[in-house]
């Protein structure tokens, strides 16, 4: 079966969330200028490159304002800090996703304690397993082209240093993921966290 997206009737986008799953999900804590704290999940993230360590998150435009608070922060700020969405913290996470009025403190809604960064302003989950403090580099626009589409912005931001819980360091120095067990985004409203995981050398080699 072949769909064209464009001439496909009842066409649902969603389908791309199903298809390019499970994605990592980033819990972004940011401040507006006023000093005020947003917390909000965005399930298309990931890392771009780790020499520069350069992560991305990226979301449409909502229905009830410009854009997101999280998108509006960053572009002010130019700081943000991605913390990782442990399973026992999935429920919490889908608490700070909610529509709230702009300036409302997402850690306090969703009984989340805050840590503070070392180099950027935005607090962090304190029970996150590992969270990245990012400086913004590019924010992107991706401008709708045909009906139904909405502008999207992605957010690109290198990470200045990194905060890892001791009991996720295995004893090479490792981040133990099996042992965070991440939440992951699939379509719909589906969930999911580190399932079968096999190790299998690579051939790659650098040249040189």
């Amino acid at each position: 079966m072949f769909i064209d997206p464009l001439t496909e009737p009842g066409f649902k986008r969603s389908i791309f969330n199903a298809i390019v799953a499970p994605r990592p999900i980033g819990w972004i804590s940011s401040n507006a200028l006023d000093g005020s704290v947003n917390l909000a999940p965005f399930s298309q993230f990931n890392l771009v490159s780790t020499a520069p360590p350069v992560v991305m998150f990226a979301c449409n435009t909502p229905d009830d304002r410009a854009e997101k608070d999280t998108i509006a922060n960053v572009r002010s700020t130019g700081e943000f800090v991605v913390n990782l969405v442990p399973w026992d913290l999935r429920e919490a996470m889908i608490l700070t996703s909610a529509p709230l009025p702009t300036g409302t403190d997402e850690f306090d809604h969703a009984a989340l304690l805050k840590a503070p960064s070392v180099m950027v302003r935005p607090p962090r989950v304190a029970a996150s397993p590992a969270t990245l403090e990012c400086r913004v580099i590019r924010l992107i626009r991706i401008e709708p082209e045909f009906p139904g589409e909405t502008a999207s912005t992605v957010v690109f931001g290198r990470v200045l240093g990194l905060h890892i819980q001791d009991a996720y360091l295995d004893a090479d120095g490792r981040f133990d993921t099996v042992k965070a067990q991440p939440t992951t985004r699939l379509g719909g409203n589906q969930y999911a966290t580190v399932g079968q995981v096999v190790e299998i050398a690579s051939p790659f080699r650098r040249a040189g």
